[in-house]
């Protein structure tokens, strides 16, 4: 049999995928056994199999064809930068990519001044400076709280996802300027789109009547 096999970010974006894909019928029961230790679930009535991992992986999955098929945050697309078609806005998991830093903060981007941008996306803030704005900034990548590095003085600004804002505000600092809105989406490989084009476009298609 030809599976269809499905990458799934670990985490708050499965749980709300399944549930989603249960509303069309698909199913996976044995995803739902929170004590199971397996890594590939398959759901062999469907011809389906599902696997979760970390949100940055799922991109390199699909594009080497690991996984015809991969759920994950436009973030995430966006950083890893990697070759396969986004099929869909699945519509969960909003937010946004913006540069915060404290109101004082703002006249630096106005001005195009060279500061220094701490962020977990890299690329994401580099496209936005170098191509969009065309401000010369330097990059520093944190993996941790970057809402840390402007309090301390290690960068300007931040270029970091924005869900509701309350940590930023705590914290004195203010979305200073929004780089785009974000969400989860689908991803398919390059390939799979050729050789499961019915039965990828029908899940599309199904999808696309419940969002």
């Amino acid at each position: 049999m030809n599976y269809i096999t499905f990458a799934l970010t670990k985490g708050r974006l499965a749980k709300t995928t399944l549930d989603l894909f249960e509303t069309i019928g698909v199913t996976c029961e044995e995803m739902k056994d929170k004590d199971s230790r397996k890594l590939i679930f398959v759901n062999e009535q469907l011809g389906l199999k599902f696997f979760l991992a970390k949100g940055p992986d799922v991109p390199t999955y699909v594009e080497y064809g690991a996984a015809d098929v991969g759920i994950v945050g436009k973030d995430t697309i966006m950083e890893e930068g990697r070759k396969l078609y986004e099929v869909l806005d699945l519509g969960f998991g909003k937010c946004r990519m913006c540069v915060c830093g404290p109101q004082s903060a703002k006249e630096y981007l106005q001005h195009k001044e060279l500061i220094r941008v701490a962020t977990k996306y890299p690329n994401i803030a580099k496209d936005y400076f170098y191509n969009k704005k065309h401000q010369t900034v330097e990059i520093i990548k944190l993996n941790g709280s970057i809402e840390l590095a402007p309090i301390v003085g290690l960068s300007e600004v931040i270029v970091d996802i924005v869900e509701t804002g309350s940590t930023l505000r705590e914290n004195g600092l203010t979305v200073l300027e929004e780089i785009c809105p974000l969400s989860a989406r689908m991803v398919v490989n390059q390939v799979s789109m050729k050789m499961e084009q019915e039965r990828i476009w029908s899940l599309i298609d199904r999808l696309r009547k419940v969002i």
